[in-house]
């Protein structure tokens, strides 16, 4: 279950993907599957080979992806993944902007 996505951090995140960007937004969380995850990260490109790409890069697979019909298509990132791939790509988590 997601909540505490303010609608302009959600409308920029979609903005910068039907750009063409790579786009990262992040909020609360909860799944009983990962209980010790408290957050996720959703990292999407409209293109589907450069998002992939950039997975790559970071260790994860292209069937990974979440394929989404309305062009919002995101690898999920949570628990230590999250953390080391925001690290390198130098994004904090900071939920309250």
């Amino acid at each position: 279950m997601a909540f505490g996505i303010k609608r302009k951090a959600l409308m920029e995140w979609k903005r910068k993907i039907d750009e063409g960007e790579i786009a990262f937004i992040t909020h609360y969380w909860f799944d009983e599957r990962f209980p010790d995850c408290k957050t996720i990260t959703k990292v999407g490109c409209h293109d589907l080979d450069q998002l992939a790409a950039w997975g790559r890069k970071h260790g994860l697979k292209r069937e990974w992806i979440h394929i989404r019909k309305n062009g919002y298509s995101h690898y999920d990132l949570l628990g230590d993944v999250q953390e080391r791939i925001l690290k390198a790509e130098g994004i904090g988590t900071n939920l309250n902007g």
